[in-house]
């Protein structure tokens, strides 16, 4: 091992061990000699501002004289910059180019991203074909993001023949990985046996991995699969628990289904002021079938939430035909009233 290869390990050995400043001190003097690899770090510690104050402008400076050395990952880096438009003009032409010269290479991110730039036309003219060739190297390759953006290529008949089964492949290869949208969609190709046999044992399983991570559809999807026993004993209030994860943070759907759930006193103790709290969340969403909902709350005085204006408003506005029954019940004036409520919120989301 020669002099400078020693000294590489020495300080890649540092970073490793996150003593940043002993490698800083070992790559400098290399970088300055023109050793592309320590250019390279040298850059990248300017970057994450480790053992230096952070600085983007001096990270370039030290990638791009790495990369005009050959060194894959800088020509990589170099390219994102140029494609981000950190310290540079944004140039997509310019990252074209470096990430050309990085995916040759086999650098698996710059192979990716190059398929990025044929896919959405930036920097050189649309080319599905390449895109998908560059797609396939990076995920061939084990990159994640790669491997889910083929899975939906595949499902979705992208520049190429719908095929469930290739979709299947590069999906689980993601999912396997951690990749969470991955898991989200094996989940549902499972649960609806789409292009695989229907199993929801492991549709349950894949929902809750990316339930685990966050996903609010593979949350919303695992409640579902609790409240019918789906994959999993019936249990009503695991059922309650997934689905207000993403009632909490806006799906119209999942408040809806909390909406029911409070409603019928379901995995939670019942609650008509909780039902119509959530009901009219997802119904000014416009959720259908929540507005009708609210009509039937709002009608039946065994709620003690009485209001037939309320209840004719929203049987208008989902047209439902329960608000002739309920004009039997009204006089006039609140007829009148609940037609003009119902224009006024038809005419306001009309703007959205």
């Amino acid at each position: 091992m020669g002099n400078t290869e020693k000294k590489l390990t020495e300080a890649m050995e540092a970073l490793d061990e996150g003593r940043y400043q002993n490698s800083f001190d070992i790559f400098r003097p290399l970088a300055e000699h023109g050793d592309p690899k320590a250019q390279f770090y040298l850059g990248f510690l300017y970057r994450i501002g480790q053992a230096v104050k952070k600085d983007y402008q001096q990270a370039y400076h030290w990638y791009l004289l790495s990369a005009k050395q050959g060194y894959a990952e800088a020509q990589y880096k170099v390219g994102l910059m140029n494609y981000k438009g950190q310290v540079v003009d944004q140039d997509y032409q310019k990252a074209f180019k470096w990430y050309s010269l990085a995916a040759e290479q086999g650098d698996r991110k710059a192979q990716f991203n190059l398929g990025v730039l044929y896919r959405r036309a930036q920097g050189i003219t649309q080319d599905h074909g390449k895109a998908l060739a560059w797609f396939l190297a990076a995920g061939e390759q084990g990159y994640a993001i790669a491997q889910f953006t083929l899975g939906g290529i595949y499902e979705n008949g992208q520049g190429v023949p719908q095929d469930y089964q290739n979709a299947f492949k590069w999906y689980s290869l993601a999912g396997e990985q951690g990749h969470i949208d991955a898991q989200h969609n094996l989940g549902c190709m499972y649960y609806h046996g789409e292009g695989i046999p229907q199993d929801f044992q492991k549709a349950f399983k894949w929902y809750s991995l990316a339930a685990e991570q966050g996903d609010l559809k593979a949350q919303f999807s695992l409640g579902v699969m609790y409240d019918n026993g789906q994959g999993v004993t019936q249990d009503y209030q695991k059922a309650f628990k997934w689905i207000s994860l993403p009632a909490e943070k806006g799906d119209a759907k999942a408040q809806f289904f909390l909406g029911c759930m409070y409603e019928d006193g379901q995995g939670v103790a019942q609650n008509y002021t909780e039902a119509i709290k959530w009901y009219t969340l997802a119904a000014e969403k416009n959720e259908p079938m929540a507005q009708s909902n609210l009509g039937h709350l709002y009608a039946n005085e065994q709620t003690g939430k009485l209001d037939y204006v309320q209840a004719h408003k929203w049987f208008d506005i989902s047209e439902a035909k329960e608000k002739e029954n309920i004009e039997k019940l009204m006089s006039p004036n609140q007829i009148t009233e609940a037609q003009k409520l119902a224009r006024e919120w038809i005419n306001r989301h009309k703007k959205h």
